[in-house]
């Protein structure tokens, strides 16, 4: 994990690999943004005209390196760009802060440190410069030769792909005596340490990340932090009448898990519960899926790790508020005992489900949860799950949906989002697409109309939801998992969608701002 620290120095004398300033994009031409004043001092003012000789706008997204001056220790200088100019008297977006921290710790992977002379107005400031460096100097190397064999010096320096993350990030101009300072670069160490877990957990294997397993992960990180975890196996799960989970992980040999974290703070006054999707593989079941889209189905998961990583967050930054998660880990697999389309399943909470579709059962095995989740009679309940492709279709891979009971929480939920960097979009819950699950057999089926099916999923979510309970649906199956090459501080696999959004919403909530 990348070390973050605050810098007093000055950026000529730091010895770094590297130091990272910002440069914006004017309306006639780039223009170097605040907190490099002394690296264009020592370029006699003319760094703006070096870096557009180069080829650089000042766009996001933007890398360009260039030899540093003479008398700075540091030998390269990384101009990255942060987009357009604000307007006067009106400080660069969080956001943007974040996307371009993230641009410098990619480029400068294999580095051990880099000073950044982005520009940190406040506090505030340092945490999105901050959480974007250690984003994005994220890299997943547990299965490759650098992890494995590279035991010592030599064997790492020929190992492939030996490029480790940035070492060290230090953030020039803060200030690390300031309590606000210190408070805001400790937030970010907790909250992107515990997504790039959430990130590792998504890019695992599903050989070697199956629910048990999963299970074994939470449970560990609960005695670190002092979290109360209880697993129901699957005799617990039979026992217990969790229909729901134990029907989409009949076909699997590897059995399915319920897992509750429960954080708890002696002054909260409030209670929110978080229910994540945890399917660790997605065949489809018996309704497989076709060629092309098996391969990266280790990440319908995406839901439980963002619910486990948020949880683990909050308790490391000690907030004054109950969180409990909720894990519904199972393997969708065919086979001869695996549940059959045609078969209905009695849920948790005594529904019974006519199963139509097998590969619609993320929502099956949500519904014992939320459920399950109900009885403790939380204050909200806010469910994460990569649930479907028609919310693919609506938003795109970069833009999660929402939904909910009541108009009023769901455009907190967005505002939130927007405030952790997030991007999502209200979605309706149309009350005429319920009759599409109405079914002779049973008292709901698991599908419906196929037009509007990610809204049709969320209505099936709400029957599960206990009576008077404020409840969210967030759909993350478009950004929980990047296919493209990386961008900002999104890396190419899983991307913990989400975690930032749960974790903003405990802290609003633990100071009152949500009634």
């Amino acid at each position: 994990m990348t070390a973050l620290t605050l810098s007093t120095a000055a950026a000529s004398g730091l010895r770094a690999d590297a130091i990272v300033v910002g440069v914006a994009k004017g309306a006639k031409g780039p223009v170097v943004a605040p907190g490099a004043e002394s690296v264009d001092k020592a370029y006699d003012g003319k760094l703006a005209s070096v870096l557009e000789t180069l080829g650089a706008s000042g766009g996001e997204g933007e890398a360009t390196k260039l030899p540093a001056p003479s008398g700075f220790k540091a030998p390269v200088i990384l101009a990255v760009g942060l987009g357009a100019v604000p307007e006067k008297d009106q400080a660069y977006d969080a956001e943007v802060l974040r996307r371009a921290a993230g641009v410098a710790a990619r480029a400068l992977a294999g580095s051990k440190k880099a000073a950044f002379a982005l520009p940190l107005q406040s506090a505030a400031d340092a945490g999105a410069i901050a959480e974007g460096a250690a984003l994005g100097a994220y890299s997943f190397d547990a299965y490759k030769d650098v992890a494995d064999s590279a035991k010592d010096a030599k064997a790492k320096k020929g190992a492939k792909d030996s490029k480790g993350p940035l070492a060290e990030a230090a953030l020039l101009g803060g200030k690390p005596r300031d309590k606000a300072y210190k408070a805001a670069v400790e937030r970010a160490l907790a909250l992107t340490e515990e997504l790039n877990r959430a990130r590792d957990l998504i890019n695992t294997p599903p050989n070697d990340l199956y629910p048990e397993a999963f299970a074994a992960v939470a449970q560990a990180a609960g005695k670190e932090h002092g979290i109360k975890v209880q697993v129901l196996d699957e005799k617990a799960l039979a026992k217990g009448g969790y229909g729901g989970i134990l029907g989409v992980g009949a076909g699997s040999a590897a059995p399915p898990r319920l897992v509750k974290l429960s954080y708890t703070s002696s002054k909260a006054k409030k209670h929110l519960a978080f229910v994540g999707k945890g399917i660790t593989y997605d065949s489809g079941g018996i309704s497989l899926k076709p060629a092309g889209h098996n391969e990266t189905m280790k990440c319908d998961m995406a839901g439980a790790a963002a619910v486990f990583a948020a949880v683990v967050a909050v308790a490391r930054l000690g907030l004054e508020v109950n969180v409990t998660g909720w894990l519904a880990l199972a393997e969708n697999m065919p086979s001869g005992s695996a549940t059959r389309p045609g078969d209905v399943l009695r849920m948790y909470s005594g529904k019974t489900v006519e199963v139509l579709n097998t590969d619609a059962e993320g929502r099956l095995v949500l519904a014992d949860a939320l459920t399950k989740a109900s009885e403790d009679k939380p204050d909200a309940i806010i469910d994460v799950a990569t649930l479907t492709g028609a919310m693919v279709l609506a938003l795109g891979d970069r833009t999660f949906g929402i939904m909910a009971n009541d108009d009023a929480f769901r455009t907190s939920i967005h505002e939130i989002a927007d405030e952790a960097g997030e991007p999502s979009w209200p979605m309706p819950m149309p009350e005429h697409l319920r009759k599409g699950m109405d079914s002779p057999t049973a008292d709901i089926a698991n599908m419906g109309e196929r037009m509007g099916g990610g809204l049709v999923a969320g209505l099936f979510l709400k029957e599960f939801v206990g009576e008077g309970i404020t409840w969210a649906h967030l759909d993350i199956a478009g950004p929980a998992f990047h296919e493209g090459a990386p961008y900002g501080y999104t890396p190419k696999g899983g991307t913990g969608s989400a975690v930032r959004t749960l974790v903003r919403l405990a802290e609003r909530t633990a100071a009152g701002d949500l009634g």
